[in-house]
């Protein structure tokens, strides 16, 4: 297969999983190779594919035959690398979160645009079936005004406690992928939050200064309202739901099962368990937006995540977490002045 040539740097889970779909599902795109700070596991994923192992992003990036990268390396690697693959003129598709503050994300935005390439950030929510299909119904006018919104997110289990400790916090680690969907759906700014959050599930996440649990409302520029649920422990599975009530009626959009068929019996009906995780949950969103990503650089489109959209959610999960420790609603721009 022939086609645009993109480059992984990251080869843990998700780095994996994008490598394996550009070399075997995305028609128009190869993989041309992969790259992690730890080798062995570049060379593990090179092995399996079929491309090479690039000993680091530099050598990546100064390789013609190279067209384009994907970041999928740990967040506090994702500032630095879009800036070194925007002087290299490589057109980016990067993994959310940009960074885990504003001004380490406006310089490496900057750069972009210097370079005038092509940069998509990794809100795969986005190009999921259901909630793009609630988008394209709203932006149809089928509800009328959008009033109301709740978006629910729990996680089967929590990461790693070493995970944690540098990811940003629940806000801008987990959160962050319901503020990007709440701006989607509602196709509105988000103006002001409040936050409420605990630890329930396990102290050792407090004990490093995180939280575990978190409602989250939300005020919009059209006075629209919103809430936002977030739980690290769902034991029944990853559940991700959504809800717009408008003017001329509602939209809902609710979680898949593992498969469509369900048994009924004397001691009720029974029917199949949700996705374990996010990989499998969004299995065919992922594969969509690196589709999306290809289409730009073959067709010269827009993204449809720009840097704009990967740094507003940063924005309003900095104001969560300033309402999280002084109690009090905070504005968006008391955390973003010009």
């Amino acid at each position: 297969m022939s086609g645009i040539r993109i480059g992984v740097i990251g080869a843990g889970r998700i780095g994996r999983m994008h490598a394996a779909h550009l070399a075997q599902r995305i028609a128009g795109a190869e993989l041309a190779g992969i790259t992690d700070v730890i080798a062995s596991q570049a060379q593990a994923v090179a092995q399996a594919l079929g491309v090479v192992a690039y000993p680091d992003h530099q050598a990546m990036l100064a390789d013609p035959r190279v067209d384009a990268v994907a970041i999928c390396s740990s967040t506090n690697t994702h500032a630095t690398l879009i800036t070194a693959a925007a002087a290299a003129g490589k057109p980016i598709f990067c993994e959310k979160p940009i960074a885990l503050d504003l001004a380490t994300i406006d310089t490496a935005l900057a750069a972009v645009a210097r370079a005038g390439v092509v940069l998509q950030i990794g809100f795969q929510r986005r190009f999921d079936p259901g909630f793009a299909a609630a988008r394209q119904s709203i932006v149809a006018g089928q509800i009328g005004r959008p009033e109301l919104l709740r978006i629910t997110s729990r996680d089967p289990q929590p990461p790693p406690l070493s995970y944690l400790a540098t990811s940003g916090g629940l806000f801008l680690d987990m959160m962050i992928h319901d503020f990007d969907m709440a701006r989607f759906l509602m196709g509105d700014e988000v103006v002001s939050v409040s936050a409420c959050a605990a630890n329930l599930i396990d102290p050792a996440i407090g004990a490093i200064g995180d939280i575990d649990s978190a409602i989250v409302t939300l005020q919009f520029a059209s006075g629209a309202i919103g809430a936002i649920d977030n739980s690290r422990r769902a034991v029944y599975g990853y559940d991700q739901r959504a809800e717009v009530l408008g003017s001329a009626g509602a939209l809902l959009v609710a979680n898949p099962q593992q498969h469509g068929a369900s048994r009924l019996a004397a001691d009720g009906s029974h029917a199949a368990g949700l996705p374990y995780f996010f990989i499998e949950r969004y299995t065919e969103a992922y594969l969509a937006e690196l589709r999306q990503f290809v289409a730009c650089l073959g067709g010269g489109a827009a993204p449809a995540v720009s840097g704009a959209d990967g740094r507003a959610p940063v924005v309003m999960a900095l104001a969560a977490a300033r309402s999280w420790r002084e109690r009090r609603p905070v504005a968006l721009h008391e955390v973003d002045q010009p």
